[in-house]
């Protein structure tokens, strides 16, 4: 009896530690191991929508330059941080000229936006090379194929019926092959940005021909 007492003893002696210390655990917060989570790359850098009106400065062989305007959308996957592959496309429905008069009102000058018949409609596909990941600032180069379409209406209103024709004339001979490549800023303020572009759209047909593209517009990154 004597031997079972002192073995009794023996472990309750061996047990009051574990379970003061059990006890000190479920009493006290748990301790907190991360007080800051690192910040990832991948935070609001998995994939970003816009919508950009833009500027096609367009230079036909042997004809004046003509600054057609439009609106356009685009969409972004990011297949890594810095790497995105993007689709975009928009439609020009009106053109603006500009002069300047060099005569007796030298250096004033003067902005014309009219209607017209003749609208490109361009679409493009390709990897965009972003630094900066998820900061609130990055810089970015990209490179995208597509095509240009020259699409031609008996009217000079653009409605959605004269961007469903241009649809329908894609393929003809007013369709061109047409490669970009170009570079921009962009910022946000959280998920809402601005972005900035500009590149050179290149459109063949019987020859190569550069055309200045500038984009602007607000998008979001999730």
């Amino acid at each position: 009896m004597k031997r079972i007492l002192g073995c009794a003893g023996l472990i309750a002696a061996l047990a009051l530690p574990l379970a003061l210390k059990a006890q000190d655990q479920s009493t006290s917060p748990p301790p907190q191991y991360v007080q800051n989570p690192p910040h990832s790359r991948w935070d609001l850098n998995h994939a970003t929508v816009g919508v950009y009106g833009d500027m096609f400065r367009v230079n036909p062989a042997h004809a004046a330059a003509v600054n057609f305007l439009g609106l356009g959308a685009r969409v972004g996957f990011n297949v890594h941080p810095n790497i995105a592959l993007e689709a975009e496309m928009n439609y020009d429905f009106v053109k603006n000229y500009t002069t300047i008069n060099t005569g007796t009102n030298s250096g004033s000058v003067g902005s014309t936006t009219v209607s017209t018949r003749t609208r490109p409609l361009t679409g493009l596909f390709g990897p965009k090379f972003q630094f900066g990941t998820s900061g609130p600032f990055r810089a970015f180069v990209t490179g995208k194929v597509g095509f240009t379409e020259f699409s031609h209406s008996s009217t000079t209103t653009a409605s959605g019926q004269t961007f469903s024709n241009s649809l329908d004339q894609f393929g003809g001979g007013t369709t061109h092959f047409a490669a970009y490549p170009g570079g921009g800023i962009e910022g946000f303020f959280g998920p809402i940005g601005l972005r900035l572009e500009a590149g050179d759209q290149i459109y063949f047909n019987n020859g190569a021909y550069n055309n200045l593209r500038v984009t602007f517009g607000p998008e979001i990154r999730f």
